[in-house]
């Protein structure tokens, strides 16, 4: 397969790494250490038309390709995996399903304002008691008139509390199991919707995870995202989609690392040479580069059956699996090469091996992620 990038694939690349060097770089440091929500950045990335990369022109969207939006978290990663998770969730969440199943007039009222920059969206489907068996969640939505009234917790939600809407997954049969839940748009302000406390985090301490709650909670009929029922094959979706996204934040972090452990490695001396004349130094920097190397590969190969409309589900579980194993140890490894230096907040491969971890848990842990390959590969059995 060919991925030489084309003209279009390079310029995006160039602005956004032209803009998170020159935007997001020179804060990241402090908007991590204090926990600060990159506001700032990330309203511009929406005027710049980073919120619905692949949503078409039509619906308010760049109207790109998968690789392109690869790319764009990619290089946002390189230097804020904060920002780069924020626009993910926004794009693969809470765009892609709207794009797939939303009614015209629900992508007039939310896909529009969400893909053209104005709003932010989340994804809510986790709760305190079902992170991956997700169909055993217990937050329920009751038919009532026109409306439907929610009850119920959800947690770790990326952007809860930045956020002005958000796709929530609740039970609206309980006798189906999985097959009796839905897919609402949950707007900032509707009564008996409330975000909790903001998680301190290990990483990614700049986008805000919270807790929300509903406490009868009036949401209208006309905000429900496909028919009674379809809940969890919509979350399904837009997690296979959102996978490809957290790959490609999972090489940029990997690529900054990596590329902090090169400069270092030739400016830093020992015994009167710069330590990437070691052999020791030069085969932890070659195995880092392969990884990196296999790991874009991977990433946009799933992103490129993606655009084909082919099964990608394989291709981006391999991806989410593979590029996050080698995020961490890229991560690790740079902080070794920096030696103390690396285990202090003066340089950044501390906060990118921090970022790095979670990268193997949300959206699908790696634990999940062997089973859904292994089913691709042998089938059910």
């Amino acid at each position: 397969m060919d991925f030489v990038q084309t003209e279009e694939q390079q310029m995006v690349r160039q602005t956004i790494r032209e803009f998170a060097e020159s935007e997001l770089a020179p804060g990241a440091a402090e908007r991590d250490e204090k926990e600060e929500f990159p506001a700032e950045g990330v309203k511009k990335l929406g005027e710049l038309g980073f919120f619905g990369v692949t949503v078409p022109e039509e619906n308010g969207g760049a109207g790109l390709d998968m690789i392109s939006y690869a790319i764009a978290v990619e290089e946002l990663a390189r230097v804020d995996a904060s920002t780069a998770i924020v626009i993910s969730v926004t794009n693969s969440l809470v765009c892609y399903p709207l794009e797939k199943f939303a009614s015209d007039e629900q992508k007039e009222k939310f896909l529009k304002p969400l893909a053209s920059g104005e709003k932010l969206g989340a994804f809510s489907l986790t709760e305190p008691g079902s992170g991956s068996d997700a169909g055993d969640m217990k937050t329920t939505a009751v038919r009532d008139g026109d409306d439907y009234i929610l009850n119920g917790t959800k947690n770790f939600i990326t952007s809860g509390k930045s956020c002005d809407l958000m796709l929530v997954f609740v039970v609206t049969d309980k006798s189906k199991g999985s097959k009796g839940t839905s897919g609402f748009i949950v707007e900032k302000g509707m009564p008996g919707f409330e975000v909790g406390k903001k998680e301190s985090k290990l990483g990614i301490r700049a986008s805000d995870t919270v807790s929300v709650s509903f406490e009868n909670c009036r949401v209208p009929a006309a905000n429900r995202i496909g028919d009674e029922g379809m809940g969890f094959k919509i979350a399904l979706t837009a997690l296979n989609s959102g996978r490809i996204g957290v790959a490609a934040q999972a090489l940029g972090i990997a690529q900054g690392a990596f590329e902090e452990a090169v400069k270092y490695s030739k400016e830093r001396e020992q015994f009167n040479k710069p330590i990437a004349k070691f052999q020791a130094i030069q085969f932890k920097i070659a195995r880092m580069a392969t990884d990196i190397e296999t790991a874009r590969l991977l990433l946009y190969s799933a992103a490129a059956k993606k655009d084909r409309h082919e099964n990608f589900i394989k291709e981006a579980a391999m991806a989410k699996l593979h590029c996050s194993e080698v995020a961490v140890r890229t991560t690790l490894e740079a902080i070794q090469i920096h030696g103390g230096y690396g285990y202090v907040k003066e340089y950044p491969v501390e906060r990118f091996m921090r970022d790095s971890k979670i990268t193997t848990i949300y959206e699908g842990t790696n634990e999940v992620m062997h089973l859904i390959i292994a089913e691709n590969v042998i089938g059910r059995i």
